[in-house]
């Protein structure tokens, strides 16, 4: 904790000199705008700078939601990026000026040459270059909140389990994640995003956890179309840590506890098989797999450890495959690799991809990948395997760029991953 706190102090010193360094530029690029010049700029300058810094410091070591967090670290990322690709002309113009410097104090005492009327200071040229360069982030930001927000991918993988029955082999599961429908505000997208998973034909399929984002009655306007989510060999679902009302302030006890009771009922109403520490036996043709699913389980504090895994595998031992639902991706390697390794695979959310980043087939890379290990896509430990569903909905920051609501069709193999076997 010590070592975190002095790395966040001098990454903050850092970048307040950065500011310091920048303003200047800031004033010659918006030079035109007489407000800039003002001292109410400088205050709203350096205040958006230590509320920022205010805000990691928050995120990192307080009692923060996901979304709370998400929030600051994307607000804080775009900002020092923009920063970041600012500071270059910033050089640059400070080199050409050492340059002219010098040649003006110790080149030929000849007379400068002098632009034109019309011509565009080159200090002031760099300098607006230099904004609009820092301004590519926060025009991804509004592309996101236009574009990205509903644009949901059908992403097709297979599933390697060498001990799956043969009557399981080429089975379809989909899963999707992370609804959150107290941030939904368009229900036509979201409809078309349930018509896209329903024609995939999944025959069973998970959903992870965080149905809402406070109230189980945000799902009063979306129950209809999540109600359309159906599978021939059942829907399963679990909880997330937004499903316990603990980010809403009740009035009273009761309330939150008949908060909670409503979610169980919602699960019902949608027709999904809701798994709280429990099992379930799926048999195809006389062949039996297990689906395990827990209640909400991380690492970090805030979100609390209300799973129980002991609970979940009772009676399972006879299975040959246990696929397990568990909302938080920190279970795997806190628990699931090292306490219950007859687990095959493990299906989570709740990361999003911060909504934020670079997802290709051979790159991924975001912000949230310095708090979660494994934030989106297949990890592998040995013989078992995560799946980290990066979300259907959204939290905080309207929008997603580069990191787009998912729906994830699984196709399972009753063979070892060929990719293994080359690289053995």
């Amino acid at each position: 904790m010590q070592g975190q706190v002095v790395s966040l102090a001098i990454i903050s010193v850092i970048l307040l000199l950065l500011d310091r360094y920048l303003i200047g530029g800031v004033r010659v690029g918006l030079k035109k705008w007489k407000f800039v010049h003002k001292r109410a700029f400088t205050r709203i300058y350096w205040g958006l700078s230590l509320v920022l810094i205010t805000g990691i410091f928050i995120s990192v070591f307080m009692r923060a939601g996901l979304g709370t967090r998400s929030v600051f670290l994307l607000a804080f990322f775009l900002v020092s990026l923009g920063k970041i690709l600012f500071l270059p002309f910033v050089l640059i113009d400070d080199i050409q000026r050492l340059v002219k410097w010098l040649r003006l104090r110790y080149g030929p005492n000849k007379r400068a040459r002098q632009p034109g009327p019309n011509a565009i200071p080159r200090s002031e040229f760099l300098m607006k270059a230099g904004l609009l360069a820092g301004s590519v982030p926060l025009a991804a930001l509004t592309y996101g909140t236009i574009n990205g927000v509903y644009d949901y991918q059908v992403k097709h993988r297979k599933l390697y389990l060498p001990n799956l029955p043969k009557a399981f082999d080429g089975i379809r599961l989909g899963q999707i994640s992370d609804i959150h429908s107290g941030s939904f505000y368009n229900k036509k997208a979201v409809a078309g995003g349930v018509e896209m998973l329903m024609k995939e034909k999944p025959d069973f399929i998970f959903f992870t956890g965080d149905l809402v984002n406070e109230q189980t009655r945000e799902m009063r306007d979306y129950q209809d179309i999540f109600g359309k989510i159906k599978a021939p060999l059942g829907v399963y679902s679990s909880l997330g840590n937004h499903d316990y009302g603990d980010y809403y302030h009740w009035d009273t006890w009761d309330e939150r506890m008949q908060n909670f009771q409503d979610m169980l009922t919602t699960h019902k109403n949608l027709g999904w098989d809701l798994l709280m520490n429990e099992n379930r036996r799926l048999k195809v043709d006389g062949e039996e797999i297990g689906i395990l699913g827990v209640e909400n389980w991380g690492t970090i504090s805030r979100f609390g450890k209300r799973g129980r895994l002991d609970l979940a595998t009772q009676n399972t031992e006879d299975l040959p495959i246990k696929l397990l639902l568990s909302h938080d991706p920190s279970h795997w390697r806190a628990q699931v690799i090292p306490e219950y390794p007859q687990i095959d695979v493990m299906f989570a959310g709740h990361t999003h991809g911060m909504q934020f980043g670079v997802r290709t087939e051979r790159l991924q890379w975001s912000p949230i990948q310095y708090i979660y290990k494994e934030w989106a896509g297949l990890y592998r430990e040995g013989a078992q395997q995560l799946y980290v569903n990066v979300g259907y909905g959204f939290l905080g920051y309207p929008g997603r760029v580069g990191i787009l609501p998912e729906i994830t069709i699984f196709e399972l193999k009753a063979s070892p991953d060929p990719s293994l076997q080359k690289r053995a």
